[in-house]
């Protein structure tokens, strides 16, 4: 399986074990990540206003090269990703934003959006298949009490995402159980850590990141893992709380499939 694969900026700054435990997982995986050759920085944030063009155009360029290249697009980053599928949705089914942005682009053939677009989470689930996962651990995370920090982005608004049911996903805590490893349920599992506002409001940020892990805690949960670098960075350094360690779901997976760490460079 070969998919164009989109990392995002902070991928390759602030959350690069995000990125290279991807790769290496994939690899074993038997999925080929191909990534693209002139990516650009996706906004950080879906432009609400309709007339916004200028901001969907980077998204817009990396799916029309996934299309060219008849390949599906992956992303990891949930910032990443909700901003490139809800561009691609817009690009399905928004007139007046589609004749816009290929009037502004002018690609050689008008992208209309054909490019499928996945979260690495959902490829594990809907091509990879977690039953293949879990024939392919090596060091399963027996004892483990894993809790599955999903955030706002990867489940809202959840018609366009389509990613998981937004208040009750099961798709983080399916993974952990392909790891040998035991999901965690808790309440506030899909609620926000704050997110941007700890630009602005830094003790804000700290005080709903302690209501998360507090709630993890509280259920019984080790560890949590996540997917955003936004809500890694809340929940290890503005929340209180500090014995509850937090990781990239690409982390563990690479620890069930026996990878060894990879060196930064």
């Amino acid at each position: 399986m070969k998919y164009s694969y989109y990392p995002g900026c902070t991928l390759k700054t602030k959350a690069k074990d995000l990125d290279l435990y991807t790769r290496e997982t994939a690899k074993v995986l038997g999925v080929e990540l191909e990534e693209l050759e002139e990516w650009q920085c996706c906004g950080g944030v879906y432009p609400m206003a309709e007339d916004e063009i200028a901001t969907r155009l980077s998204a817009v360029r990396s799916l029309e090269a996934a299309h060219r290249k008849n390949q599906g697009l992956v992303t990891v980053c949930s910032a990443c990703h909700h901003v490139v599928k809800r561009v691609n949705e817009d690009m399905k089914k928004n007139e007046a934003i589609r004749d816009k942005v290929n009037r502004y682009v002018q690609f050689e053939e008008a992208y209309t959006g054909e490019t499928e677009v996945f979260h690495y989470l959902e490829l594990l689930r809907d091509k990879v298949g977690f039953d293949k996962v879990k024939e392919c651990v090596v060091n399963p995370l027996k004892g483990k009490k894993i809790g599955a920090y999903y955030g706002c982005l990867l489940l809202r608004p959840g018609k366009e995402m389509g990613f998981d049911d937004p208040e009750n996903p099961t798709i983080i805590e399916d993974f952990i159980r392909a790891l040998g490893a035991e999901p965690v349920i808790y309440s506030q599992r899909n609620e926000c850590c704050g997110g941007y506002v700890t630009v602005e409001d830094p003790a804000f940020a700290g005080k709903r990141s302690d209501i998360v892990l507090q709630s993890a805690k509280d259920m019984g949960a080790e560890e949590l893992i996540t997917a955003c670098p936004l809500c890694m960075y809340n929940l290890r350094e503005k929340a209180s709380i500090k014995d509850v360690p937090v990781r990239y779901f690409t982390e563990v997976l690479a620890e069930a499939l026996g990878i060894r760490e990879v060196e930064h460079e």
